[in-house]
C-alpha cells in the first residue's frame, strides 16, 4: 500500500479488501512478539461494565442540587449566563454540560471502536492483528460503560457528536494509511481520552463517574502503548519528507482540536434548551475566558491538550519546525524535561490493583460454573 508511513514489518498492512493475503501460508510463521506482553496483561484489567461486582450503576447522585464538577470549571457559570438563569438553572446547565461532554467520550469510544475492527482488515501481522482485535474488544465495553452511564444519570439519550470531533473520527476510521490511524487514534485521541479521564477523576463530585473513569483509565494506557511501539520502531527511520508530512499532519490536527473541540458553537444544543442564543453565550464567555486563561488551564497536568502534546513530544513527533506552534501555549521546556510516565498512569495502576482483587475473587467461581 501507498502512502503508509511504516518502517517495522510488524505495522505492515494490505488493502482492506485484500483478504486472500491473510491466508498467505509464509504469514502465519511470521508473527511479531511486539505486542504478546500487553496481549498477555488483558486479564489483569478485565471488566465487565454490566456486573455490579466492577462497577455499581446504581449509585446515587443529586443532579438537581449538585454539579458533576465544581463550578469554576465552567466559564459559562464565570460570565453574565449566570444573570440569566436562577441558581437551580445554572445547576443544570452544569450538568448539562457535561451530559454534552460524555455524549462526545461515548462518540470517541465508538470511534476508537470501529477504527480499531478496521485495522484487524488491514494490519498483515498476526500479533498486530490479534492486538487490534483484543482492543476492539476493550474499546466496545467502554462503549456499552458509557452509554449505561447516560442512562442511569439522564434519559440514556446521548447528544449528537460534535462537529468537529465527529470530522475527525471520520476521517481516521476511514483512512486508508496506518500512520494516520495510529498517530491519530493511539495518540492524538487516545491522549485527549487520557487527560479527559484523569481530569474527571480528579475533580468529579460523582463517584461513579470517578470509579468509570478510572476502570476505562486500565485499559486506555495500553491502548496508548500499541501507538508508542510504532512511534519507536518508525519515526526515527523515516526520510526527511516522511517525517514531515506525519509531524504537519499532527500539529494541524492539535491547532484544530484546541481551537474547535469543545468551544460555545460546539455545544450550541445545550445553550439552546435554556433558552440561550449561543453566540451570545460566546460574547460573555469571551469577556471572562481569553487566551490568557487558556494558556494558564494549559500548565494543569491533567490539561488534555497538554497530556495530547506530551504524548507527541514523548514520541518524536515535534520537533523544532513544528514545536513553536505548541509552545505558543504549553511550556515546551518544563514538559519536555518531564519523565515518560504519563498522566493517568498512577490511577489506572490503581485501578488493576482493584481489578486484580475482584477478578482473583470470581476466577474459582467461573471454573465451577464451567464445570458444571
Amino acid at each position: 500500500m501507498t502512502g503508509q508511513i511504516t518502517r517495522d514489518p510488524a505495522y505492515a498492512a494490505v488493502e482492506r479488501d485484500d483478504f486472500p493475503a491473510m491466508m498467505d501460508v509464509d504469514r502465519y510463521r511470521g508473527r511479531s512478539d511486539y505486542f504478546d506482553e500487553i496481549i498477555s496483561r488483558t486479564h489483569d484489567h478485565f471488566w465487565d461494565p454490566l456486573d455490579p461486582a466492577y462497577i455499581d450503576y446504581t449509585i446515587p447522585f443529586d443532579l438537581e442540587n449538585e454539579t458533576l464538577l465544581d463550578r469554576s470549571q465552567f466559564p459559562e457559570l464565570q460570565s453574565a449566563v449566570c444573570d440569566r438563569l436562577d441558581e437551580g438553572q445554572q445547576i443544570a446547565l452544569a450538568n448539562e454540560i457535561i451530559r454534552w461532554n460524555m455524549s462526545n467520550i461515548l462518540h470517541g469510544e465508538q470511534g476508537a471502536l470501529s477504527l480499531s475492527a478496521s485495522l484487524c482488515h488491514i494490519l498483515h501481522d498476526q500479533g498486530a492483528q490479534e492486538y487490534a482485535a483484543n482492543q476492539t474488544r476493550e474499546e466496545a465495553r467502554h462503549v456499552t460503560a458509557f452509554q449505561r452511564y447516560l442512562e442511569v444519570r439522564w434519559d440514556g439519550r446521548p447528544y449528537p457528536v460534535g462537529d468537529v470531533l465527529g470530522t475527525l473520527l471520520t476521517d481516521l476510521v476511514l483512512a486508508p494509511e496506518v500512520y494516520k490511524k495510529l498517530v491519530g487514534m493511539q495518540m492524538l485521541v487516545e491522549g485527549l481520552a487520557m487527560g479527559s479521564f484523569a481530569s474527571l477523576h480528579a475533580r468529579t463530585n460523582d463517584p461513579l463517574l470517578r470509579r468509570l473513569t478510572q476502570l476505562v483509565m486500565t485499559d486506555e494506557a495500553f491502548h496508548h502503548r500499541f501507538g508508542k511501539i510504532w512511534a519507536a520502531n518508525t519515526i526515527p527511520h523515516l526520510e526527511q519528507p516522511e517525517r514531515n508530512v506525519i509531524e504537519d499532519w499532527a500539529a494541524e490536527c492539535f491547532e484544530t482540536l484546541l481551537f474547535n473541540l469543545t468551544n460555545v458553537r460546539q455545544k450550541r444544543l445545550v445553550y439552546e434548551r435554556f433558552g440561550l442564543d449561543w453566540e451570545w453565550v460566546r460574547s460573555a464567555v469571551r469577556e471572562v475566558w481569553n487566551d490568557d486563561e487558556r494558556r494558564k488551564g494549559l500548565t494543569d497536568n491533567t490539561n488534555i491538550f497538554r497530556v495530547l502534546t506530551k504524548t507527541l513530544v514523548k514520541a518524536g513527533i515535534i520537533t523544532d519546525r513544528t514545536r513553536a506552534i505548541y509552545a505558543n501555549w504549553i511550556d515546551m521546556t518544563g514538559l519536555e524535561a518531564e519523565g515518560d510516565d504519563m498522566v493517568g498512569d498512577a490511577i489506572a495502576a490503581d485501578g488493576i490493583e482493584y481489578l486484580r482483587r475482584i477478578n482473583a475473587r470470581r476466577r474459582p467461581i467461573l471454573r465451577q460454573q464451567a464445570v458444571a
